[in-house]
């Protein structure tokens, strides 16, 4: 069926109606909005909340007590009610950062005269393929510098709801070019590390915040637009192991590593319920065992499409009370607005819930300094236009760039091109040009555009054809095209999506690249008499299998969505100015895939009665075009193993369960958990002639228990490497943070057993085992010599038989 913009057209025109009022109001003054202006009111000095020398809790709670309840109804929402009495200004909560500062939500917006555009980096699944967290960090640090700057000057919110931290479990997702990819490590610590560089003050104040950010959607949320389902309707059946070992641990993570402000809950149901209305997810576990320091939001319009799509309850009231005793906090749309009093009254909900989440808000709102009167007198006060799109921004966004692409394909070494060896280079394709394509969703407008054909036309003289668009439904051009190339010394050909290909409400059928661009592909390979260098732009993988296996076709490069800079960041890889280090952050499947599994399969594991293959590595059996962080390099690097242990015993004091029987796994929050470590050290090596960043990955393979993961990422580091010279990685493992297995029931386990680890080539084994052994040999003097003997032969072998399973 057609896909709807919006499940409530009327609705969303009059939030958009709403949200354009309040823009316009503040864009007349282009002045900040905040509250406490003492010096434009006087008498707000005898408020508490507006005295900055208390404490925020002391403050929320004094404005608290001064508010109506349809006061505190009508703040809880993406566009808050002024409160002329109390001085409280509108505010708007809606505003966007996922890879720059975007004016996808209303709150925040760019002007020619003021601010005419914001640094734009690169999709975020392209930044997540550097694996490296100091840039991640860089980027958010640069992002809400921008933010500020923006807020400053009245075109801003302070609050920002990125980054997605998604698991990219199908390739076919349409928004899975917003997520770090398919891993939950990678996935955690780009999205933990991203929210500190948003949130941490440069002045080390911990109570505060530089911007509030925002992980969203929890959760089991990877479905848009399929065939006949889309997300406000879908279902997600997910096991409590799935869920524990999959999904949710980047939502943990932003909220115990990153102190993130909010989590936004999702439109669709988990398990029966609506993620929203769901008091197990929000209540019980973000808040109440994560301890979110900050508030729970729901997507746009989510309370109606709980009542009017998901037909979740009777009434609008019930949708409301049920979301509020959930724990929701705050409601992009207007429903908490329009219904929280009835609910009140109706005894549906009570009013100290109703103040929980007014509580929550605020709270951020006073982290952020929305109560402490001007900015200009805070600490980021001094920031503005020229802290936005500044070089040095811009250079970072080329860098991230760089970083992030990966090498697929390099036969013959024919990368990177000599400049001096190419007279003419022809630059085909449907994105070979481009510039919107480039930036993909929730961009905003960048600074500027350097798009394929600029960056490489900047090294060499180039003849460009466009042979087809992104459809590429008509060949007419294709002769063009192959002309040019049997001309040139070499040609790059950039073929890929665009936002009409794939984006957030539209998923993908299909997994190669769109309409006849393969036929593209090898007629101009064909007619070419110099190398041949495929580039794709895309968020999800694709199969290019006759791209792999086609020795005219020379070099692949992946350039995801590679930002305002993309394409000069291209033309550096290619010209050989920057060695490419950038490493898969999903597999990218062969087409066949997409019969095998339905997007509305949510099992990670394989299922041998349906012939579910599994989904993401970690899971799948199955043929691959290209494995999960899989990534080249101009460099060649060797590994050698220094250091790591062979056998680890698990310390159990005298009265744990498993002195006094054998145990297969040990709970990953048992005591014993505390501490418990032991570091790899690896030797790595340039041999190549360029220097070079290097992405070292550490992989686990645990033992056969609980149906775990056949392979997952441990960790993982990034660094630079001269011509010949080595550098020592070291991996610190805490056992029972990266070592655990998940059982069914979504308990977290430390199995005992033998470990197969991974760096590159090196395969390294370790075995867990309990101390029952040194124990009872410590005891040995106090008890019958021939029992004792007994005893620790029995216990032998039970040890050995738990190393082998």
């Amino acid at each position: 069926m057609a896909f709807q913009t919006s499940p409530h057209p009327p609705l969303i025109l009059a939030i958009i109606f709403i949200c354009l009022s309040f823009t316009t109001t503040i864009s007349t003054h282009y002045a900040p909005h905040y509250a406490c202006d003492t010096a434009r009111n006087p008498s707000l000095k005898k408020y508490a909340f507006c005295n900055t020398s208390l404490d925020i809790k002391t403050r929320v709670k004094d404005l608290l007590k001064r508010m109506t309840l349809q006061e505190k109804a009508g703040s809880i929402v993406s566009v808050a009610d002024s409160i002329p009495r109390l001085g409280i200004p509108s505010y708007g909560w809606w505003s966007e950062a996922l890879h720059g500062v975007s004016d996808t939500g209303p709150a925040t917006w760019f002007n020619k005269s003021v601010i005419p555009g914001a640094t734009s980096f690169p999709q975020v699944i392209l930044t997540a393929a550097s694996f490296n967290e100091s840039l991640f960090y860089a980027i958010g640090k640069v992002v809400s510098t921008e933010a500020r700057a923006m807020y400053n000057t009245g075109v801003a919110g302070l609050t920002f709801w990125s980054p997605n931290v998604n698991i990219f479990r199908d390739p076919r997702w349409g928004r899975g070019q917003e997520t770090p990819g398919e891993d939950p490590v990678l996935t955690s610590r780009y999205g933990s590390t991203y929210v500190r560089g948003l949130q941490e003050r440069e002045d080390g104040d911990k109570e505060r915040l530089k911007i509030g950010a925002c992980c969203k959607h929890y959760t089991a949320y990877d479905l848009d637009n399929w065939t006949s389902v889309d997300r406000f309707h879908f279902d997600a059946f997910v096991t409590k192991q799935d869920l524990e070992d999959t999904y949710n641990p980047p939502f943990k993570s932003c909220v115990l590593d990153g102190n993130v402000a909010s989590v936004m809950c999702s439109y669709n149901q988990v398990n029966g319920k609506p993620a929203c209305g769901d008091r197990e997810l929000l209540e019980d576990t973000v808040r109440g065992e994560w301890k979110l320091n900050g508030y729970i939001s729901s997507d746009c319009d989510s309370l109606q499409v709980m009542f009017k799509d998901q037909r979740w309850a009777k009434t609008p009231e019930q949708v409301t009370a049920d979301a509020l005793n959930a724990g929701l906090d705050l409601n992009c749309g207007d429903s908490l607005k329009n219904f929280t009093a009835l609910a009140v009254k109706k005894g549906l909900v009570k009013q100290s819930v109703v103040d929980r989440a007014v509580t929550n808000s605020f709270t951020t709102l006073m982290r952020l300094g929305f109560f402490d009167g001007p900015p200009s007198k805070q600490f980021y006060g001094k920031l503005g236009k020229k802290d936005v799109c500044s070089p040095a921004h811009q250079d970072l966004a080329r860098e991230a760039a760089r970083q992030g692409i990966v090498l697929l394909k390099n036969s013959l070494r024919s990368l990177p091109l000599r400049k001096r060896s190419i007279k003419s280079l022809a630059v085909i394709g449907p994105n070979a040009n481009a510039t919107r394509a480039m930036i993909g969703n929730y961009a905003g407008v960048p600074c500027k555009y350097t798009s394929p054909l600029k960056g490489l036309t900047d090294y060499v003289k180039t003849v460009y054809e466009e042979g087809c668009d992104v459809t590429c439904n008509s060949t007419a051009q294709f002769q063009k095209a192959s002309d040019a190339a049997s001309k040139a010394d070499a040609v790059v050909l950039v073929v890929g999506t665009d936002l009409s290909i794939e984006a957030e409400a539209l998923d993908r059928t299909k997994i190669y690249i769109p309409g006849q661009q393969n036929l593209l592909v090898s007629e101009v390979a064909k007619a070419a008499k110099g190398p041949v260098i495929l580039v794709i732009m895309s968020g999800g993988g694709m199969d290019v299998e006759f791209a792999q296996c086609d020795p005219k076709i020379t070099s692949i490069l992946w350039v995801g969505l590679p930002g305002q800079e993309g394409g000069g960041a291209l033309a550096d890889v290619v010209f050989g100015q920057y060695n490419p280090s950038g490493r898969l952050p999903v597999t990218w499947y062969p087409r066949s895939y997409v019969d095998l599994v339905p997007m509305t399969n949510t099992k990670m594991r394989p299922d041998p009665t349906t012939g579910q293959p599994g989904q993401t590595y970690r899971f799948y059996r199955g043929e691959t075009i290209y494995p999960f962080g899989f990534g080249l390099s101009y460099s060649s690097y060797v590994y050698k193993l220094i250091k790591a242990p062979k056998l680890m015993s698990v310390p159990l004091n005298q009265a744990h369960t498993c002195r006094s029987s054998t145990c297969n796994t040990i709970d990953a929050d048992d005591s014993v958990c505390t501490n418990l470590h032991f570091d790899v050290d690896i030797t790595v090596t340039n041999v190549g002639k360029m220097s070079g960043s290097h992405t070292v990955l550490l992989f686990s393979s645990p033992p056969m228990i609980y149906n775990a993961p056949q392979k997952e990422l441990v960790d993982f580091k990034k660094v630079w490497l001269a011509p010949g010279k080595p550098s020592v990685v070291r991996f610190r493992v805490d056992v029972c943070k990266r070592l655990s297995v998940v059982d069914e029931e979504g308990n977290r386990k430390v199995a005992l057993g033998r470990y197969l680890l991974q760096v590159g080539d090196i395969k390294h084994y370790i075995s867990l085992k309990n101390s029952r052994l040194s124990y009872i040999l410590r005891r040995l003097p106090t008890i019958d010599t021939t029992a004792a003997l007994k005893v620790v032969i029995d216990v032998a072998v039970s040890s050995a038989l738990v190393a082998v399973m």
